[in-house]
C-alpha cells in the first residue's frame, strides 16, 4: 500500500492539540489498533491534567460564586454575572470523553479498515488532502480562542490573569472539539464523492457485476462509519450542543438587556461572545449536514445518471441493488438516538432561544413597573403616616388648654331660659 492512516494523518494536528489538553487519550501504535487502555501513559497523563485543571477550576469557581452573592444590582448584571459559571461546564467533556474513547478508537480502526478496502478496490490510497487545513485550524484557532476570552474578560469583569487560564483551556476544548467534528465530518464529504467520481470513471471503460459490487460494499462501510462518527461521540457533542445554546441565550439576552441603555464596553465581550458560539454551533450543524447529504443523497444522484442500456443484465441488477442499498441504510449523523446533527437542528435551537429570549425581556421589562408601584405604595404610606402625626398633634394641644376656657365656652352655648 502507499500510504497508510490517510484518515489519522489527516485529523493528526487537531488530535495532537487534544492529546496535548488532556484529552482523548487513545494509545495508537499502528494502523488499526487503536485502543483506550487504563494502564497507559496517555490515560495517566490525561488524569492528572484533569486533577490540576479540575482544582483550579473550583478556586475559580468559589471566587465567582462569592460574586454573585454579593450582586445586589439590576437582574441583567445577574445573568452576566452566571454567564462566567456557566463558562467552566466545558469541564465535565473530558470523562464524558473517557466514556467514549473506546468508541473512538473502534471508528479509528473501521477507518483504517476502509482505507484497505478502497485500495484493493481501485488501486491506489484514499486521495484526502486535509493536512494542511488540519494544521491551519490547530494554529489559528486556539489563538483566535484566547483573544476573545481574554477581551471577554477584560470588558466584562475584573480581569485577574490567574483566573483568565481555566477559561483559555476549556474554551480552547470546545473550539478544538468543533474543529474535531468538523475535519472528520470534511473528510466524509471528500470520501463520499471521490467514491462517487471513482465509480462514474470505472463504469465508463469496464461494467462487470463483481466491479459494481465492490463498490457497493464500499459505500456500506462508508455509511456505518458515517452513522459510527454520530454514534461514537453522542454523549459529548449532545452536551457541547446544549451548552452552546446555554451560553448563547445568555450572552444574546445580556447583549440586548444592555444595549437599551446604550451600547456600552460589556457590550463587546457579550457580542464577542455570542458570535463566536454560533459560529462554533453553526459549524457542527452545518459540516454533519453536509456529510450525510453528501454520502447518500449525492452519491444516489450519481447512481441514478448512470446508463444501463449498455450493461448485462447482472451488472444491471448489482446497479438497481445498490440503489436500493442507499436507500435503505441511513446515513444520518444522529448522537445516539436523540436526534440528527443536521441545520434542522441549528434552526431548532435558534428558535428555542428566541422563545426563551422572549420571555426573559418580559420579566426584565416588567421589574422596573414594579419597583415603581412599590416606590408609590412607599410615598403614599408616607403621606398617611403624615396627617396621623398631625392629627394627633392637635388632639394634644386642644387638650391641654386651661379649663376655665373650657367653661366660658360651655357656658356661651347654653342659652339664657326664657320667661313663663
Amino acid at each position: 500500500m502507499e500510504k497508510m492512516s490517510i484518515f489519522y494523518n489527516n485529523i493528526a494536528p487537531i488530535q495532537l492539540f487534544l492529546h496535548m489538553i488532556g484529552v482523548l487519550p487513545i494509545t495508537r501504535r499502528e494502523p488499526g489498533k487503536a485502543k483506550f487502555l487504563l494502564i497507559s501513559i496517555p490515560f495517566g497523563y490525561s488524569l492528572v491534567f484533569f486533577g490540576i485543571l479540575a482544582t483550579y477550576v473550583t478556586y475559580v469557581a468559589k471566587n465567582r460564586i462569592s460574586i454573585v452573592k454579593r450582586l445586589s444590582g439590576p437582574f441583567e448584571e445577574a445573568v452576566i454575572a452566571y454567564l462566567f459559571l456557566v463558562n467552566i461546564l466545558p469541564l465535565v467533556l473530558v470523562p464524558i470523553l473517557w466514556l467514549e474513547a473506546r468508541k473512538i478508537a473502534r471508528l479509528w480502526n473501521d477507518w483504517d479498515d476502509f482505507e484497505i478496502l478502497y485500495y484493493q478496490i481501485s488501486g491506489h490510497s484514499l486521495p484526502l488532502n486535509l493536512r494542511r487545513k488540519s494544521t491551519t485550524i490547530a494554529i489559528v484557532l486556539p489563538i483566535l480562542s484566547i483573544l476573545s476570552v481574554v477581551i471577554t474578560h477584560t470588558t466584562m469583569a475584573d480581569i485577574q490573569f490567574i483566573q483568565v487560564i481555566p477559561y483559555c483551556l476549556l474554551d480552547n476544548l470546545t473550539a478544538m472539539l468543533g474543529a474535531w467534528w468538523f475535519i472528520i465530518c470534511e473528510s466524509l464529504s471528500m470520501t463520499a464523492n471521490i467514491l462517487g467520481d471513482r465509480f462514474q470513471r470505472a463504469l465508463r471503460h469496464i461494467g462487470p457485476a463483481a466491479m459494481v459490487a465492490d463498490y457497493r460494499a464500499l459505500w456500506l462501510r462508508l455509511s456505518k462509519l458515517t452513522r459510527d462518527t454520530g454514534n461514537a461521540t453522542c454523549y459529548t457533542f449532545t452536551f457541547l450542543n446544549l451548552y452552546l445554546f446555554f451560553i448563547i441565550t445568555l450572552s444574546v439576552y445580556g447583549l440586548m438587556s444592555q444595549l437599551s441603555e446604550g451600547f456600552g464596553i460589556k457590550d463587546i465581550g457579550l457580542a464577542i461572545t455570542a458570535m463566536w458560539n454560533v459560529f462554533l454551533l453553526f459549524y457542527i450543524c452545518d459540516k454533519a449536514h453536509y456529510a450525510s447529504f453528501d454520502v447518500r443523497t449525492n452519491f444516489q444522484k450519481k447512481l441514478l445518471m448512470v446508463e444501463l442500456n449498455w450493461m448485462n443484465s447482472d451488472a444491471q441488477t448489482e446497479i438497481n441493488m445498490f440503489i436500493r442499498a442507499t436507500e435503505m441504510n441511513p446515513s444520518n449523523i444522529n448522537c445516539g438516538g436523540f436526534f440528527n446533527v443536521n441545520r434542522n437542528l441549528f434552526k431548532g435551537l435558534l428558535t428555542t432561544m428566541v422563545t426563551y429570549l422572549v420571555v426573559l425581556l418580559q420579566f426584565q421589562i416588567s421589574i422596573p413597573i414594579d419597583a415603581a408601584r412599590n416606590k408609590n405604595v412607599s410615598l403614599a404610606e408616607l403621606a398617611n403616616d403624615m396627617l396621623l402625626n398631625k392629627a394627633e398633634d392637635e388632639m394634644t394641644s386642644s387638650a391641654t388648654t386651661p379649663l376655665t376656657t373650657t367653661t366660658r365656652a360651655t357656658t356661651k352655648m347654653h342659652p339664657p331660659k326664657g320667661r313663663k
